[in-house]
């Protein structure tokens, strides 16, 4: 069997063509690769629309990637799609390196990222389920034949401690995960009593969200021009003008096909998001695809339960664009900003109060003034 290399980030990138002749997004999967470690050599077109069951993409294409593999001595060929795990674990073993796909190279750069012990545990649950998919039988030379005596290998049971062994560990980090949560939720239930209204903001990764974050709050949040530059939630209170203090909640940001093991195992850190009275949703307006972007966001949104939840569509970068800074009220509206220059600041705080709903702190107060016989903040609480 196929053992896979340590070490070694010479790589090879497969992007698909689909037959309509629609491009994947091949330079956000080019910015992932980069910002996993990779050093891209060479990057390949396949097209996607007739699947080969056994590598995903055609024969001929693996043949040309094989070629190049052994010339070049690349160490991984990055796909530009999520693949099964037979599809997976056959490439591999026909083109004798390291394969990685979509989904293994965004769990690989939350790796990373994740700083917080949160954060970590979640993206280890991630991985964990993810790799629980990929389980496949490495005792091959101990396997079970045919039965009887003398033919009764242990490779079978091997799989199976294997997956044991997987599943234990799943359920200790979803217990310390538990415990994070409750610690975590225990803050948020203090800040819900202090009846300080909360915003988060959400959007596409590298749209701008942390750059804004520090302007709102006066923070040093990490920014970099690049993906997934944060990953674990910081939330800070401010002031707002004609409104009074509020709580401001960072998010981790989104990307196209966003896997499906990370938004389940970061659906505590989302929380900040699912549990906000508005949602700050930062754009990249100078961006082509900006329209594609947001409603990815929008897919993430519902998936963890928080699109019903109001937004401000922050039209981030104007800067790059030479528009003015202004407010457009509607069904969903925006407020056009630079977080980099400062500019439309004044236009997105006065945004921001009028959406919010009635303070809190007073509206309890008018109840106590019209409550005759009771003083306690708690009991005016609906």
């Amino acid at each position: 069997m196929f053992e896979r290399k340590k070490g070694g980030e010479k790589a090879l990138v497969v992007h698909l063509r689909r037959a309509r002749g629609e491009l994947e997004n091949a330079a956000e999967f080019l910015e992932l690769a980069k910002t996993a470690g990779a050093e891209v050599g060479v990057e390949l077109w396949a097209r996607s629309d007739k699947p080969n069951p056994r590598f995903f993409i055609g024969t001929g294409k693996v043949e040309e990637i094989k070629a190049l593999v052994e010339q070049e001595n690349y160490q991984v060929v990055l796909i530009n799609k999520s693949l099964s795990s037979i599809q997976e674990r056959n490439l591999e073993a026909h083109l004798q390196c390291r394969v990685v796909d979509r989904t293994s190279l965004i769990l690989d750069i939350f790796a990373q990222r994740a700083r917080s012990h949160e954060g970590k545990l979640e993206v280890e649950l991630a991985q964990l389920r993810h790799m629980a998919t990929r389980l496949v039988r490495g005792w091959s030379h101990l396997e079970r034949q045919r039965g009887g005596i003398g033919n009764r290998g242990p490779g079978e049971s091997q799989l199976e401690t294997d997956r044991r062994l997987l599943a234990k560990r799943v359920q200790v980090i979803s217990e310390r995960l538990d415990a994070a949560v409750k610690k975590r939720d225990q803050g948020r239930k203090a800040r819900d009593r202090s009846g300080v209204a909360q915003i988060a903001l959400v959007g596409y990764t590298n749209a701008g969200k942390s750059t804004l974050f520090n302007r709102l709050t006066k923070s040093q949040v990490h920014v970099a021009d690049q993906l997934f530059a944060t990953l674990d939630p910081t939330v800070r209170r401010i002031e707002l003008p004609d409104y009074g203090p509020i709580t401001v909640a960072d998010t981790v940001g989104f990307v196209q096909d966003l896997p499906h093991e990370l938004v389940a195992a970061f659906r505590s850190t989302l929380t900040e998001a699912r549990e906000a009275q508005l949602l700050l949703h930062v754009v990249d307006s100078a961006d082509p695809m900006c329209a594609e972007r947001m409603r990815d966001v929008d897919i993430v949104l519902e998936e963890i339960g928080a699109n019903t939840i109001p937004q401000l569509l922050v039209m981030n970068k104007i800067d790059l664009l030479g528009q003015p800074a202004k407010f457009e009220p509607g069904e969903r509206p925006r407020v056009w900003i630079s977080a980099q220059s400062g500019l439309g600041m004044p236009e997105l705080k006065a945004a921001i109060a009028s959406l919010l709903p009635e303070r809190l702190d007073l509206a309890r107060l008018q109840d106590h003034h019209q409550d005759s016989g009771y003083n306690n903040e708690e009991s005016s609480e609906p």
